[in-house]
């Protein structure tokens, strides 16, 4: 007679952006490949999920959803007892072992809330003695390879560290619906701009994504501006600006629908934000603009991309703007305001022109 053993069962715990949630893919790849018959959980941002619809690393997604001002939250942990009822649920669930890729205080109560036994995660903010296994945090170093750390902590080999995300036959689809009704041909070179912020400071400005997009459209391609719904009114005060052939798709799609259009783009060029990630994910070639916050940990992860920054002697700077530099007269940085047009164009011509000699190369 055979006993089979219990099944292990993991819990992941990093939550909130759209960002964060995308760079945490190889992790779950990783983890899921040493642990092929673990039940594998991960606690995320109900928010900033979407961005993860198909992701067969894992066996189930666990919201949480506290009131937060520095990501969309809908509230369904807002009181004491939302919380409690929560943690609740998590140690009815019997974790054997939690991986803690937050750095923050409460990520680490949570963890030993959750009744897991062994406590993975970083040695950050004095909370090593809520771990079993406290790990060093790297600042140096890009965030995918801090949370590929803890895995290599724990005796888990890492043989991969690429970015990736899915989407459905219909997603697709409804791309390709959304180009036809917009009069984009099949054969046509899309461009993907992202022009907005969700910190106004940090985005570089709208003037020079619109004359960006003018160069694309004589170079003969075609831009596609995408954005959120709470981006329209901002862009509608500019619209005018951007070549006639751009396509408006500034809040008109869903978050899923510009992930299935961001594959069909030549490139892609954008602020600093969770739609740059997603790029990156989707393997496209792109142009990442960033001001006060550095690329080291928190910029594109491809080997297909270039970054605009600079390095000035406040950056990276704590974002409190504009308490460590005075405002420009459009009300931005130094660090954003410095990149300029040209710079930017000429970096999108050598990608570009690298994509046609590899397919002449073919």
């Amino acid at each position: 007679m055979t006993i089979q053993k219990p099944q292990k069962r993991i819990i992941v715990l990093r939550y909130r952006f759209i960002g964060d949630t995308i760079l945490t893919v190889p992790f779950l790849r990783n983890l899921r490949s040493a642990e092929p018959d673990a039940y594998i959980a991960w606690v995320v941002a109900p928010g900033s999920s979407e961005v993860v619809n198909g992701i067969p690393y894992i066996n189930e997604l666990i919201f949480w959803d506290p009131v937060t001002i520095h990501a969309d939250s809908r509230g369904n942990h807002r009181t004491w007892r939302q919380k409690l009822a929560f943690i609740m649920e998590l140690r009815a669930k019997r974790f054997d072992k939690v991986y803690v890729l937050k750095r923050s205080f409460s990520s680490a109560l949570m963890a030993i809330f959750s009744g897991a036994g062994e406590r993975i995660g970083f040695a950050t903010e004095g909370r090593s003695f809520l771990l079993t296994k406290p790990v060093s945090y790297r600042p140096v170093q890009h965030e995918v390879l801090s949370f590929l750390d803890i895995l290599e902590a724990d005796g888990i080999p890492v043989v991969d560290n690429y970015l990736e995300y899915w989407t459905s036959p219909t997603e697709q689809a409804l791309a390709d619906e959304l180009l036809v009704n917009n009069a984009v041909a099949r054969a046509e070179k899309l461009v993907a701009l992202h022009p907005f912020s969700s910190i106004p400071e940090r985005g570089w400005h709208l003037n020079n994504f619109a004359a960006l997009a003018t160069h694309l459209a004589e170079s003969g391609y075609r831009p596609l501006i995408l954005g959120a719904p709470n981006d329209r009114d901002l862009f509608e005060s500019v619209a005018d600006r951007f070549a006639s052939t751009s396509v408006d798709l500034v809040g008109k799609n869903s978050l899923r629908v510009t992930m299935a259009l961001l594959k069909r783009c030549k490139l892609f060029v954008g602020n600093d934000s969770g739609i740059m990630h997603l790029a990156a994910a989707a393997g496209i070639p792109l142009v990442a603009i960033f001001g006060p916050q550095s690329p080291l940990k928190f910029g594109p992860w491809s080997n297909r991309a270039t970054v605009m920054y600079r390095h000035l002697k406040c950056s990276p700077c704590r974002q409190k703007f504009f308490t460590e530099c005075l405002p420009s007269a459009q009300g931005k940085p130094e660090c954003i305001e410095s990149i300029e047009v040209d710079a930017v164009v000429a970096a999108c011509n050598q990608l570009l022109t690298e994509i046609l000699s590899k397919l002449e190369d073919v």
